[in-house]
């Protein structure tokens, strides 16, 4: 049986629970929830649309709604809403509630807790904590996000990165834009082509962006969609990108080379050096370097390929635009000579965009800065076992540059 209590004091309510036009008529406990039944005040009732107070009762409704829990109980809202004849407009409305937002389900008060919540810990985090479910804290935060997020300030933006990165293992796919000065992400598209940025264009012209250079890839896609759209801005194809282009081609000749080797103490010492091989050379450590020159010295084609994999870091290490040139020109020379297809298959690809890859000395700029959201981005995609509501999931990623909300879900 049910345990009933008469009254609570309205100064209570008000400050423990954010409701101050409403009186307490009795509190129960139920399910071990505590139910607070409340009513608006008399002389609280106004018309919703005329804001008049000369309004006749004409009904009236029960409504629940979740609060902020006193400790560890659960707090429910049960109040009786009242349906108002209005003798001034002849509306007839329900009553306005000043504590909660249009239909939600939960006070104000619990959705300021819920967010500051979210601050420190994880939307599962949270649920657990309030007793509430996983999808009602999500939609809570989803709609703060959207709030704060969803149009992103353009203005003043002059150098952005494009990138894309795969959502569902590697079977969905999304596309980035980043202010490379700020590190915000200022655009998300679906899928990795062209097509991804034909909402960004719109955006950029509304905002009367001038985009002075942009950082990408060698996507083809990407290219012909910054040529078309952005003509008087400045190509910079990123160093990472060429630098891991590079890495994939050294990869191929060592699997060509593993394939091709007869002697089986020969193969099993190729194998096992492909971490090695794809490190920074100076980085390596004395007994790692040993191990690898190992390797090198029993495969010409595959020491030829990683010293050239070496060398081309040279063409960003230079003091002009000049010299960087000269280095280009002679390491694609030497490419082409080196006698390994994949080799010479980049080193045709650097020539074709010889003029993106030195722009750099023009103005500096890189995806360095992605590479970092991507790695924070496959942190929350694995906390979070993968997002089904793409459109939290792009809010989510709207909002990476602020600390102010976990990233994980």
């Amino acid at each position: 049986m049910e345990k009933i209590k008469y009254g609570m004091e309205t100064s209570f309510i008000y400050h423990a629970l954010g409701i101050r036009e409403q009186v307490c008529t009795r509190t129960r406990y139920e399910g071990g929830r505590i139910i607070v039944e409340i009513k608006t005040k008399e002389n609280k009732l106004y018309c919703a649309k005329c804001d008049s107070r000369h309004v006749t009762k004409s009904g009236s409704t029960v409504r629940r709604f979740r609060c902020v829990p006193i400790g560890s109980r659960p707090i429910i809202i049960e109040m009786t809403v009242q349906r108002l004849e209005c003798k001034h407009c002849g509306a007839v409305q329900q009553e306005k509630i000043h504590f909660v937002r249009g239909k939600e389900r939960y006070t104000c008060r619990l959705k300021r807790h819920v967010l500051d919540l979210c601050r420190i810990g994880t939307i599962a985090d949270v649920a657990k904590q309030l007793h509430m479910s996983w999808d009602t804290v999500k939609d809570i935060l989803k709609a703060e996000l959207g709030r704060k997020y969803s149009r992103p300030d353009l203005k003043g933006l002059r150098y952005i990165g494009i990138d894309e990165f795969a959502v569902a293992k590697g079977h969905v796919y999304m596309t980035i834009v980043v202010d490379l000065e700020t590190g915000r992400i200022v655009y998300v598209g679906n899928g990795k082509g062209a097509d991804a940025l034909d909402g960004l264009w719109p955006k950029l012209a509304r905002a009367g962006c001038r985009i002075e250079a942009v950082s990408t890839d060698l996507s083809e896609a990407f290219i012909s969609a910054v040529k078309e759209h952005l003509p008087d801005a400045v190509q910079i194809f990123d160093h990472f990108h060429i630098v891991k282009l590079m890495n994939e081609k050294l990869d191929k000749v060592r699997r060509d080379t593993y394939n091709q080797e007869t002697d089986e103490n020969k193969r099993r010492l190729i194998k096992g050096q492909r971490w090695l091989l794809l490190a920074n050379g100076d980085s390596l450590s004395p007994k790692a370097e040993e191990r690898l020159y190992k390797a090198l010295d029993i495969n010409r084609p595959l020491a030829t390929a990683y010293y050239l994999k070496e060398s081309l870091r040279r063409v960003w290490w230079q003091d002009n635009k000049q010299d960087a040139a000269l280095v280009l020109g002679d390491w694609i020379e030497q490419a082409r000579q080196s006698g390994l297809k994949p080799i010479a298959s980049i080193a045709d690809t650097l020539s074709r965009h010889r003029s993106g890859i030195l722009a750099w000395y023009d103005y500096r700029i890189s995806n360095g800065k992605l590479e970092g959201i991507n790695n924070k981005i496959k942190t929350m995609n694995r906390q979070a076992y993968g997002y089904r509501d793409m459109t939290f999931f792009k809010l989510k990623l709207l909002s990476l540059h602020d600390s102010t909300y976990p990233f994980s879900g």
